[in-house]
């Protein structure tokens, strides 16, 4: 061989000074208005979340674009690459939130209680989906523009049917509710139903694509049981070895870190949705590894502190609320926003209740399942990516995660101070014990 025939791959350039530049500026900003939002929506007493949410609203198209149209053109351009920056940064933000929720859930609960849980997801699923599928079968201006009327209303049927586990889950630990049975609970049940709602999303968009086939229905659940036969039979033990061999802070920390991506990133490959992997493999770190607390603490701080608010900041940069200024498209959104609150409300409190659970628990258990947060968004865009949703419809569904995610805290608030604090939760606490509460009486 001679040297002509050897070709030389040049290096891949470093990324631009500008695109540097901006998106410096792009997580300061988004993160200083997060957190600021943040301390004040927890002096409202409401959990951070709520004012990360809505840091990406005030600084997106829905207001920001339009009181300061050239400061947003220039700190938030349209520019894909500019803004798959943020993206790649909320995604390690959500992956390493839902990785470390899945470490603080207690298996001997679950186990204890799956029957409750079970009741409550399967109603939390049956009855909020028939009542998207049917809303989707009215005559509406949401359905224009939509190829086929049916993928339409299973399709809002699935955005009707989802819950949030990054938003129920950064709620749960801003409101230090993790270790509450009810806290765990809402995890297994909203986890439940997320695995339903990606299936059935990936269901969906095939049938927008290429149509229903059996085949591929088949995959996907063949998909999640592999999953989970993996992580019991090869995920356990692996996973306990290698906790047992680490020492140090930042040791736990970097195993901690790199198990939850890779686990996301191997759902990921299979087609699932890498938050699944994510939790899965959390999971598998709490039960079995048992890593020091000491040093999954440091993680737990710069997670919570400063990833999910970038995360949840930039989820709301996508949303643009003017489309609702149209009376007819709001009235179509009251009517969705209704029936996705009714039926999610409904099915958690009927499954909680069919268990014998008090009324209390079963209120805070409909509130919990009832956040929608950024799943819901997600399920959004692959509508609109897809043509299966309008831009309206897709603001309404955006509408919805919105404001039940803004609903959850103060009913959660309200049903919790009338639930006793057991000594398992005591326990379980990973802050410390706190002072044994007994329920209040109704105001």
């Amino acid at each position: 061989m001679t040297n002509s025939s050897i070709v030389v791959t040049p290096p891949v350039p470093p990324l631009g000074t500008h695109l540097l530049l901006v998106f410096l500026l792009q997580v300061g900003v988004l993160l200083l208005v997060a957190v600021a939002l943040g301390r004040l929506a927890v002096r409202w007493k409401m959990p951070a979340v709520v004012g990360e949410l809505c840091a990406g609203v005030i600084l997106g198209p829905s207001l920001l674009q339009h009181a300061a149209p050239a400061l947003a053109a220039w700190l938030l351009p349209r520019d894909v690459e500019q803004f798959h920056l943020l993206d790649a940064v909320g995604q390690l933000g959500v992956l390493l939130l839902v990785g470390i929720t899945g470490s603080h859930l207690d298996l001997g609960l679950v186990r204890r209680r799956g029957a409750t849980a079970a009741k409550v997801s399967l109603f939390g699923l049956v009855i909020p989906f028939a009542l998207g599928i049917g809303t989707g079968l009215l005559p509406s201006p949401l359905a224009a523009g939509s190829p086929d009327r049916t993928v339409f209303a299973l399709f809002l049927g699935v955005a009707m049917c989802v819950s949030a586990i990054p938003v129920i889950a950064k709620t749960l630990f801003d409101m230090n509710l993790l270790h509450r049975n009810i806290g765990q609970l809402t995890l297994v049940a909203g986890m439940v139903d997320d695995v339903f709602g990606w299936v059935m999303l990936s269901i969906v968009s095939v049938m927008a694509t290429t149509g229903l086939a059996t085949q591929n229905v088949v995959l996907s659940i063949a998909y999640v049981l592999a999953v989970l036969l993996f992580a019991a039979l090869v995920g356990k033990p692996l996973v306990a070895r290698l906790y047992r061999r680490v020492r140090t802070p930042s040791t736990v920390t970097a195993v901690t870190v790199v198990l939850i991506l890779l686990s996301a990133a191997g759902t990921h490959a299979l087609g699932l949705e890498a938050v699944f992997g994510a939790f899965v493999m959390g999971i598998l770190i709490g039960a079995w590894g048992k890593p020091d607390p000491a040093g999954f603490a440091p993680l737990r701080t710069v997670v919570l502190a400063v990833l999910a608010p970038v995360f949840f900041a930039t989820a709301g940069l996508r949303m643009d609320m003017t489309a609702l200024a149209r009376p007819e498209i709001l009235g179509a959104g009251l009517l969705v926003l209704t029936v996705a609150i009714v039926g999610k409300f409904a099915g958690a409190f009927l499954g909680a209740r069919l268990s014998r659970l008090t009324s209390w628990e079963a209120l805070a258990l409909g509130a919990g399942m009832n956040a929608r947060g950024v799943i819901e968004v997600i399920v959004a865009m692959v509508g609109l990516r897809l043509g299966v949703l309008n831009l309206e419809t897709y603001t309404i569904i955006i509408l919805v995660a919105v404001v039940t995610s803004l609903m959850a805290p103060p009913i959660l608030r309200v049903a919790m101070a009338r639930v006793a604090l057991t000594e398992e939760e005591n326990l379980r606490n990973v802050d410390g014990p706190q002072p044994a509460t007994v329920p209040r009486s109704p105001a």
